[in-house]
This record gives structure tokens, sequence and C-alpha cells, in this order.
């Protein structure tokens, strides 16, 4: 018998499956700077309608984030996660997500899960007027164990020069204004799996990987909205490291954010985390969001508007001179 590709673990014909179950899909995501449809060695898109453009682009994964939802057997969410993790980024610096691009590995692929996954994906990319232009499919048997799956996105944003967010303006008293995450996001979970060990155990009335698995919430609706009324100095994502690592970011030197942790809304499964790991505040505020998904800095001037025009954000603290970036109060 002859050896094949198939018998060496690849099939490829699983991969033309999935093509076939996503490219419709897929396509709905397209407008007219799309200038091709799958297949391509590249994908096409041409940019309209700015005077000086400036791209921003973003890569990222869900983590092990991604081993909750395989061992649950739901896959639906984990693609919207991708996808918000890398258009959140560039959204902290004033950039509109133009298209989107996946990688999907694995040790022998499943087309029903690959194009779950997508799907995710599309869903994430239509709600934020984003293209998912293109992606790679890797069977990598030796590398993965059969039904192990890994997922990275990479996303391509655009925004007018002169309105480039970078937090150089930040000043000495700027307010700090948070707005609520929907959980864990993708951050985290190798040490949320080491605490939580049974995900179907029940959590205030429900398996509990349905808390943990709800998508990382998307902020681009809402921030675009708020970016046409009001100007924004700094706009942080509060992913891996927690807010003791990601608002210093955009800190100018000589200034420092005091954060009034008192304010923060902490939802509910991460202090019955905290409480069953018997993990210390300061180990849980430098790994998780503690609630805050995306931290916004601005004008005092400006901070009853913008608590109006979002309707779940809240103040968290202000900008202070100092020489520590960040104090937790």
């Amino acid at each position: 018998m002859s050896n094949t590709y198939k018998s060496a673990g690849v099939d490829k014909e699983e991969g033309y499956k999935t093509v076939d179950k996503i490219k419709s899909a897929v396509a709905e995501t397209h407008n007219e700077n799309v200038l091709n449809n799958l297949g391509s060695f590249g994908a096409f898109y041409q940019i309209a309608g700015y005077k000086n453009p400036v791209l921003v682009s973003g890569t990222d994964g869900v983590g092990t984030k991604l081993k909750v939802a395989l061992d649950s057997k739901k896959y639906d969410s984990i693609g919207v996660d991708c996808f918000a993790m890398c258009a959140n980024d560039i959204l902290c610096h004033g950039a509109k997500p133009l298209f989107f691009l996946d990688y999907l590995a694995c040790g022998k692929l499943d087309s029903e899960i690959a194009a779950e996954i997508v799907m995710g994906m599309v869903k994430a990319c239509k709600d934020n007027e984003c293209s998912l232009i293109g992606g790679e499919t890797a069977e990598m048997p030796g590398m993965y164990k059969p039904g192990d799956y890994d997922v990275a996105g990479f996303c391509v944003g655009i925004v007018e020069k002169e309105n480039i967010i970078d937090g150089s303006k930040i000043k000495s008293g700027h307010k700090i204004i948070a707005l609520p995450s929907s959980g864990f996001h993708s951050n985290g979970f190798s040490l949320v799996r080491k605490i939580f060990t049974d995900f179907n155990e029940e959590f205030e009335g429900k398996p509990l990987y349905e808390t943990l698995l709800v998508p990382t919430r998307l902020y681009y609706q809402p921030v675009h909205k708020l970016l046409e009324e009001v100007k924004v100095d700094g706009i942080a994502h509060i992913t891996g490291g927690g807010i003791i690592e990601n608002i210093p970011r955009i800190i100018p030197n000589g200034l420092s954010a005091q954060i009034d942790t008192s304010a923060i809304r902490i939802p509910s499964v991460m202090l019955e985390l905290e409480k069953r790991g018997n993990i210390e505040r300061t180990e849980m505020y430098g790994t998780f969001n503690m609630g805050v998904g995306m931290v916004i800095v601005i004008d005092a001037n400006h901070a009853e508007k913008v608590l109006n025009l979002l309707d779940d954000a809240y103040e968290i603290g202000e900008i202070t001179e100092g020489e520590e970036k960040i104090v937790l109060n």
C-alpha cells in the first residue's frame, strides 16, 4: 500500500468541507473594498475615503480559554473572542477595523468544529463593520493531539493620522472611565483552569462553562460613537496583566493613574475564583480585568458627557502628577 498525505494524518477533503461550510457566510462580511474572494494566494482590500490614512494592526489569540471550549464542546464563542482581542487592541488608537484574517491549527481537522469557530468570527466581523478576507487552516498531526485546536487572528484597521490616540495628550486632572467587561474575556485562563477544575459544576444556576465562555466584549460600536462626540486622550484595553500592566502603557512619564478600587464592580465569578484559590487581590488585579474591559482617559470637563453617552460606563479614578504610573487605592 502506497503512502499518502491522508495516511500521514492530513485529510485534505476535510479542509475542503470546512471551506464549503464557511465561504458563503464569509462573503457576507465583504464590502465594495474587498476585491477578491477566498481561494486566492492573497486578499485584496482597497482604501478609500481617507485624507492621510494610517493603518493600525493587531494580532492575538484566545489562550487556554480554548481548552474550556474544547472540553465543554462549545465552540461558537471562541471565534468572537479571537476577533475581539484583536479589534479591541487597535481600537485603543482610534482605529476602525477594516479586515480580519484567522489562523486555525489542529491535530486532526473536524470541519464541523472548524466551521463553528469561524462562524463566530463571521458574526463578530459583521457586527463590527469588518471584512473577514482570508485565513489559514493547518492540520498538523504530531504537533497537536487529535481534538486539540489553536486559534489566532490578525486585524487591520484605519485612522486618520490627526486622530490617532496614543495617550500623549493625557494630563493631570483627567478622569479615568471604566467600560465593564463581559467576564474573564480571554485572559488568565491557565489560572482559572487550575482553580476551577470542573467546568460542568453549577454556578449561579447554570453550568460554570457557560459563564467562563461568555465572549470577550467588543467595544468598537460604543467607543466609535463616543469618538464622534468627544475628544478622547487615552484608551487602554485591559487584557493580560490586568489594570496594573495595561493602564501604564498609555500614561506619559511624570503622571500617575490613581485608581479607586472600591469603585470597581468585580464580577461574582472572579470573587469566587479569588476565594476558592486563596489568591491575593494584587495578583487578581495583575492577572484579570476584574470587570473592567476597557478604560477611557478623558478631560474632566467631558467626563459627564462620556458617562451619559456610554450607558454602563463609570468613573474609577483620575490622573495626577507622580512617578508611579499606576496606584491602586
